[in-house]
């Protein structure tokens, strides 16, 4: 209908059906349209989201404040964290060569040979190494590392830990070399994943057994997308507990080590037990 003082429609933008799926999601869909564009403060939205997403690439971590708040929230004493840097010496080299932000820079190893080392003689062996990765987004590092590690800590008491490791410009292998340097038999890396449009926050968990040099993908379990709108700290958590306790009994990661804490929720209808690991 048009407004007769402007002769123009009084709204202009035509509504999607499907705008109301919305509710249950953060993709884009039902965006509706203003004549053959998109309506004004949807293309903002996704210009604010694209910047976004840029940003938690491009943002350096703040390791002063993500120590303080691992030492207060965490209980983990500042001499008990390690700052780390890969091979690559700036974020443009981290971005253009991920195979240097897999390996430790010489200086990090020396940091890390010379804290183990005891009158010539290396360390007994922890159960467990975690070491944290600004990777992709450090928005995600800095947001959820302190709340994750506040609720998963108190369910590894049974667990020797490394001192804490925070690598900078760092992809998840790092996590391999520090755990064969820690002489650790299992490591935790959490990193920064990939920022998407709706999740420039999401933080990866990666398991690795035995870790050493040179593994692949294959030998790691992963925890996705832990964050408040994403997989809950109290369930990222609960996952991580299993996977870490199975990975010491069985003594493996990856493609064998299965993730069962969800055995109990896929079902069929009939309520029998779950037919695809039956």
């Amino acid at each position: 209908m048009k407004n007769k003082s402007t002769g123009f429609a009084d709204n202009p933008v035509v509504e999607n059906p499907w705008r109301r799926l919305r509710e249950f999601t953060d993709a884009r869909i039902g965006l509706g349209r203003a004549g053959v564009s998109l309506p004004t403060n949807e293309l903002l939205e996704f210009q604010l989201s694209h910047a976004r997403a840029r940003d938690a690439v491009h943002f350096p971590l703040d390791f002063e404040g993500l120590v303080s708040a691992i030492e207060s929230s965490a209980g983990i004493p500042v001499t008990d964290i390690h700052r780390l840097q890969s091979r690559a010496d700036d974020r443009m080299t981290y971005l253009q060569r991920p195979d240097l932000g897999r390996r430790l820079h010489s200086h990090s190893r020396e940091i890390l040979q010379h804290d183990l080392a005891t009158d010539g003689e290396v360390a007994g062996e922890y159960d467990l190494s975690i070491v944290v990765v600004d990777g992709l987004s450090s928005l995600a590092v800095q947001q959820n590392v302190v709340p994750f590690l506040e609720t998963l800590l108190p369910q590894l008491n049974d667990f020797s830990l490394a001192p804490l490791c925070v690598v900078e410009q760092g992809r998840v292998a790092v996590g391999d070399e520090v755990g064969e340097l820690l002489n650790a038999r299992c490591v935790m890396v959490l990193i920064g994943e990939r920022p998407g449009l709706s999740s420039p926050d999401s933080l990866g968990l990666y398991l690795t057994y035995q870790p050493h040099v040179g593994l692949t993908d294959a030998a790691r379990n992963c925890i996705s997308n832990i964050r408040p709108a994403g997989l809950s700290y109290v369930e990222a958590a609960r996952r991580a507990a299993y996977l870490l306790n199975e990975s010491r009994r069985l003594r493996l990661s990856g493609v064998n080590l299965k993730d069962r804490t969800q055995d109990d929720v896929v079902e069929t209808v009939s309520g029998n037990k779950n037919f695809l690991i039956s």
